[in-house]
């Protein structure tokens, strides 16, 4: 366990360092409050100092909004999308890394003993669980564990379920709907007992997958937050003979149909919510193709669920998918593409807005060869 001090009321207090992207604890820490600049912030975060905040909790918001603005960069795409989109995530980084020193200090029961300050007592605790001390955490975080408190609460209606879904803090929200929609929309193959659904998240799969009549569902997730958060939803939704099963990607046995959500962009998530998006390698894409023909039941078939977007950004070529695709023993039988309809799709300031515009995403229906 790492631990993190610093000098006040010439006193020389302690306490737990916690990060949930596995940041490091800053080499020191200086107590900051509500008559701090922006830049003598900015200034000492780039030096990799911590910044303790003292003051008042909401014009805590307003410094990081503040630091926010003086490290943003704009990012030229150029001619290279690839190159463009590696500048854009660097950018991030740097980003997330200098405001990630502007640190609170959470007390024994996960109280903030600040002006101000909202109750985070529950919501701390349904991310981290039981308090262990007094324990220190970027501010970005803990808004993070509030913002995804509120998800929690108010849940994301899912139209195809007439029923919402509530993700848990570090599990992926289900809030891009259209690959909800191909799911349940698809046609099944003729037999469909037995489905598996591998990497729920919060399992809204797996509830679509029964809704539509698959009698023996087995979902399973390599997180142990998405397990527990798959099977309150599933439990909530009167599907409790689902089978929530990890951390491996396949269960045992074989199944009619087979489904994959894999995150869609090839590449290194650098935090939790990120490996929703994220997936290094494309490991879980390959694992997914190269183990499918071995856990299909005769007549059966896989749906891979996948955006063209990292095509559009240079990411990954298309004959790549394609080849291994062939290479897993298996063939396409059929192709369902829809275009997105989030918000980032339609926003014209984004870096990555000319991509986005040309995105589709498809449902691979996939059968041994």
């Amino acid at each position: 366990m790492s631990t993190v001090s610093w000098t006040e009321d010439n006193t020389c207090p302690s306490a737990r360092w916690h990060s949930e992207n596995g940041a490091p604890p800053p080499d020191s820490l200086v107590v900051v409050n509500d008559w701090t600049t922006a830049e003598a912030a900015c200034r000492m975060a780039r030096a990799g100092t911590g910044l303790l905040w003292r003051g008042d909790f909401h014009n805590a918001r307003q410094l990081l909004r503040a630091m926010g603005r003086r490290v943003e960069r704009k990012v030229s795409l150029g001619d290279d999308p690839a190159e463009a989109f590696r500048r854009y995530r660097a950018s991030r980084r740097r980003r997330a890394e200098v405001l990630g020193k502007l640190l609170v200090l959470l007390e024994d029961d996960y109280s903030l003993a600040l002006r101000r300050a909202p109750d985070v007592r529950r919501a701390c605790t349904e991310a981290y669980g039981a308090a262990r001390g007094r324990t220190v955490v970027a501010l970005t975080e803990l808004l993070g564990v509030l913002g995804a408190a509120q998800w929690r609460e108010k849940g994301v209606y899912v139209p195809a379920l007439g029923d919402r879904i509530h993700p848990h803090y570090g599990v992926f929200s289900p809030v891009r709907g259209e690959y909800i929609d191909l799911v349940a929309t698809a046609p099944l193959p003729a037999r469909t007992e037995t489905a598996f659904d591998l990497g729920t998240g919060t399992g809204v799969l797996a509830a679509v997958l029964a809704r539509r009549g698959c009698t023996r569902i087995t979902a399973t997730d390599k997180s142990s937050r998405a397990l527990t958060c798959a099977r309150a939803n599933l439990d909530r939704l009167g599907l409790s003979s689902i089978a929530v099963q990890g951390p491996a990607l396949f269960p045992d046995g074989k199944a009619d149909l087979v489904v994959c959500n894999p995150p869609w962009l090839p590449g290194t998530p650098t935090s939790i919510l990120e490996s929703g998006v994220y997936d290094e390698n494309s490991s879980m894409l390959y694992t997914f193709l190269s183990g499918l023909r071995a856990h299909l039941r005769p007549g059966g078939e896989g749906w891979l669920i996948l955006s063209d977007l990292p095509e559009h950004l240079g990411l990954r070529p298309h004959d790549e998918l394609l080849d291994r695709i062939t290479t897993a023993g298996l063939h396409i039988t059929a192709q369902l593409t829809t275009r997105p309809t989030h918000h980032r799709a339609h926003n014209p300031t984004s870096p990555l807005h000319h991509a986005r515009t040309r995105e589709t995403t498809s449902l691979y229906r996939l059968a041994p060869r």
